[in-house]
């Protein structure tokens, strides 16, 4: 069972602090990060790599067979790993907006994870379908991806650089459609 919040932000990693917050100087994406209120991990984390079906209505149908997503072939691109339900009240509100930067950003780079935690194909493809969502949505049915990243609420979201290493851990649901998280994820898509 997991436990769902709006807001809250919890951070993993080396700290909990940013480099803004410690005094460090910040440049680049972490100073668009620190704008738009998104606190940066004070170190980066290496990913935890897995393998997981994808949601499709030919899969569904066994009109094909299920095709694997696994995080490290997403490695070059900047990724929005989230973690959620369908029953999920604070995942439902936040999912629109990120719709918005998956449209906006896909093609610069940016790839969008959807990892439905325990719940089948067909609750999650009509939840998709209801809510007009087009990034890729992904299966944990048994919940041993939610465990490899240690999620205990919903929703849960990392964001990983270019370079497979996590930059930000955030527990709760938030607006994404913002200017200044626009200009954060573009500053970041541009880093190197």
């Amino acid at each position: 069972m997991f436990l769902f919040f709006s807001g809250a932000i919890v951070f993993a990693g080396g700290g909990t602090q940013s480099a803004a917050a410690t005094g460090t100087p910040v440049s680049g994406y972490e100073q668009a990060f620190a704008d738009a209120g998104l606190r940066l991990l004070s170190q980066t984390v290496s990913i935890r790599d897995f393998s997981l079906p994808m949601v499709s209505s030919a899969s569904a149908a066994k009109t094909q067979p299920v095709e694997l997503q696994s995080l490290s072939a997403l490695k070059g691109k900047v990724v929005f790993l989230n973690f959620w339900a369908t029953w999920c009240g604070p995942c439902r509100d936040e999912m629109p907006s990120m719709e918005i930067l998956y449209k906006r950003f896909k093609d610069k780079g940016l790839e969008i994870l959807a990892v439905n935690c325990q719940e089948n194909q067909e609750d999650v493809l009509a939840f998709m379908a209801n809510y007009g969502l087009t990034f890729p949505a992904l299966l944990d049915e048994d919940g041993r991806v939610s465990g490899a990243y240690g999620i205990q609420a919903i929703p849960t979201t990392f964001l990983i650089n270019r370079d497979g290493r996590i930059i930000l851990r955030l527990v709760g649901s938030i607006n994404w459609d913002t200017e200044k998280i626009h200009a954060a994820i573009e500053s970041l898509l541009n880093s190197t």
